[in-house]
C-alpha cells in the first residue's frame, strides 16, 4: 500500500487532491464553513489564526474567504501539498505565510484560534497528544480550536456498522468501487481511529475546556475546544 507520505508527495495525487475531501468527507464543506464560524466567536476582525495540516489549502481558503481581516500561519510536511494551498488561495496567498513541517515547526504564537483539519487520525495517541498540547500552548487564554478527523464507536458491531454506512456514502457520492474498497481497507487497517470518548479525553488532558460536538459525518466527528 502506498504511504500517506508517498501519496501526499505524488504529483498526479496532489493534483487531484481538492476534488477529494468532499467526496470522501460526509458534509465536508459544511464542516469547514461551521469551524470558520466556531473559531470567529472569539477572534477579533484581524486574528492570526494557526492552520495546523493545511496542505491543499481548502480550509484556508474557506476561512480567508469568510474573514477578509484574518492572517493564517499554515503548516503541512509535504512541499507540494504547500505548493497545491498556494495554488488554491490564489489571490488571497498573501495573507498566509506557509511553512513545511510539524507541529513544532509552527510559530510560538499566541494565535486567536486554531484548527487541525482530517490530519489527527494519521498518528498514534501519544503524537495527537503532544499535538494537541502544542497548540494549546500556541493559543491565547479563551481562543478556539476546532479539530475534525476519523472517530467511530469501537463496538464489535457498531464500528462496522458506521464502516458499512461510510462506503455506502463513498458509492453515493460516485466514488468507483475499487476507490471505495481501498478506502474502506486504509480506514480499517491502516489508521489509529479513536472513540469520540478518548477523542474528548485528550482534548482536556491537553489543558482545553469544554470540548464540544458540532459535526459528525458517519465515521468523522468534529469538536470546538478552548484553551
Amino acid at each position: 500500500m502506498t504511504s500517506i507520505q508517498d501519496m501526499f508527495s505524488d504529483p498526479q495525487a496532489v493534483a487531484r487532491y481538492t476534488e477529494g475531501p468532499p467526496r470522501f468527507v460526509p458534509g465536508y464543506n459544511a464542516m469547514l464553513s461551521m469551524a470558520a464560524i466556531l473559531l470567529a466567536e472569539r477572534a477579533h476582525d484581524d486574528a492570526r489564526i494557526l492552520v495546523l495540516g493545511a496542505g491543499g489549502g481548502l480550509e484556508l481558503r474557506t476561512f480567508a474567504q469568510a474573514q477578509p481581516g484574518w492572517r493564517f500561519d499554515g503548516v503541512d510536511p509535504s512541499a507540494a501539498m504547500l505548493g497545491l494551498a498556494k495554488q488554491t488561495l490564489g489571490p488571497l496567498a498573501p495573507r498566509a505565510h506557509l511553512h513545511q513541517g510539524y507541529i513544532d515547526d509552527a510559530p510560538e504564537g499566541p494565535f486567536d484560534g486554531a484548527s487541525c483539519l482530517l490530519t489527527l487520525h494519521f498518528v498514534d495517541v501519544a503524537e495527537r497528544r503532544r499535538i494537541a498540547s502544542e497548540i494549546r500552548r500556541r493559543l491565547k487564554p479563551d481562543a478556539a480550536f476546532v479539530v475534525a478527523h476519523l472517530s467511530a464507536p469501537s463496538g464489535e458491531e457498531e464500528r462496522p456498522l458506521w464502516l458499512s454506512r461510510y462506503s455506502a456514502f463513498l458509492a453515493a457520492s460516485g466514488v468507483e468501487p475499487a476507490q471505495a474498497a481501498a478506502a474502506r481497507n486504509a480506514v480499517t487497517n491502516h489508521l489509529e481511529i479513536l472513540t469520540p470518548a478518548q477523542d474528548e479525553t485528550i482534548l482536556r488532558e491537553a489543558g482545553f475546556s469544554e470540548p464540544t460536538l458540532f459535526y459528525t459525518g458517519f465515521t468523522f466527528r468534529g469538536w470546538a475546544a478552548y484553551a
